[in-house]
């Protein structure tokens, strides 16, 4: 099965989450959590993680994560599998844990705009809230529910680990005790009403995809993406939105490089037409198809090359020439170059 593709870079913020394997419990009693919390702790030594929210629910857990070094695969692997192999061990069974890989959504957290921080770390901190079992006719206060970071933003000790600053900051909060208390009051607040515990704009950034920010932050995303995948990428060997954007975005920049590069319009409209420069549409084509995963319909609507089948016969053209195919190692060995 295709991977999704991992977004990996020094400073990076994810929206972490990970649900048990077919929705079933994961964290049944205390053990399992404090083992859940000891790794989380370990994980943060080890690799350099700064946390900035978490919580634990029965079948699932997400976290607020930033990672100094480019390293989140790493750091998951490792902590998943201790968990899973511990886990197991103690219910004397083997097979997952986790159902399938666990997502990781790359998160905008630039300090001059802390709208997606807000955004993440209330969606973390009100889950008990909008699982029923805090907050609204249960009459419990947030602070109760233990298995969260919550608890080191109301009052209680919070773990070296756990880094509030960030969160406070996004808030306009000092990040002393009155800030923390002023979050803390704010969010009890929201508790106290399950229906404004995520508001419908919140949750349409949050079902947003592969990335939660602005659109400028999207694409700086794919850029660097770009430069980890380029020639590196398989057919195949990466799915999910991530990986479709950053495909389109990276045919795109291959198509107008090489449109300029034959002296060819960039515009799809003056590029249509039966017959219309056949040989050099099929090079790019050709081209795109090699270093991208887009589908053949989109390169026939960029190229102007009318029906997809367009395409595949032009790439076959191409491939089955050793004339064509040498002008295709040119161009692509001159495109290359000005990477």
């Amino acid at each position: 099965m295709a991977r999704p593709l991992r977004y990996e870079a020094a400073g990076a913020v994810y929206h972490v989450m990970a649900r048990g394997d077919g929705g079933k419990t994961v964290f049944e009693n205390d053990k399992d959590r404090y083992g859940w919390v000891d790794l989380l702790e370990r994980a943060c030594g080890r690799f350099g993680w700064r946390v900035h929210a978490w919580v634990l629910m029965g079948n699932h857990f997400h976290l607020l994560l930033e990672t100094p070094e480019p390293n989140l695969v790493a750091g998951m692997k490792w902590m998943l599998g201790v968990y899973s192999q511990g886990w197991n061990r103690r219910r004397g069974r083997k097979g997952h844990v986790f159902q399938g890989r666990y997502k990781a959504v790359v998160v905008n957290g630039e300090e001059r705009d802390g709208s997606y921080f807000k955004i993440v770390s209330d969606y973390i901190h009100l889950n008990p809230v909008r699982s029923g079992l805090v907050g609204g006719e249960t009459g419990r206060k947030l602070k109760s529910w233990r298995w969260s970071s919550f608890g080191g933003y109301a009052g209680n000790k919070p773990p070296d680990w756990l880094e509030t600053g960030k969160v406070l900051a996004a808030f306009r909060l000092f990040g002393d005790d009155r800030g923390a208390r002023a979050y803390a009051g704010y969010l009890e607040a929201r508790a106290r009403d399950p229906k404004s515990a995520v508001t419908d704009a919140s949750l349409k950034e949050l079902r947003r995809g592969w990335y939660l920010g602005e659109e400028t932050f999207g694409r700086k995303v794919l850029d660097a993406l770009a430069g980890i995948t380029g020639p590196k990428r398989k057919k195949g060997s990466v799915a999910g939105e991530a990986a479709s954007a950053h495909d389109r975005h990276e045919a795109e920049r291959i198509a107008v490089a090489a449109l300029r590069e034959l002296g060819l319009p960039l515009e799809a409209s003056h590029l249509a037409g039966r017959g219309t420069w056949v040989e050099e549409k099929a090079w790019i084509a050709a081209l795109i198809r090699k270093r991208t995963g887009v589908k053949n319909r989109w390169v026939a609507e960029r190229l102007g090359m009318g029906h997809e089948g367009n395409v595949t016969r032009a790439i076959r053209r191409v491939n089955g020439d050793r004339v064509r195919k040498s002008k295709l190692a040119k161009l692509e060995a001159m495109l290359v170059s000005r990477d």
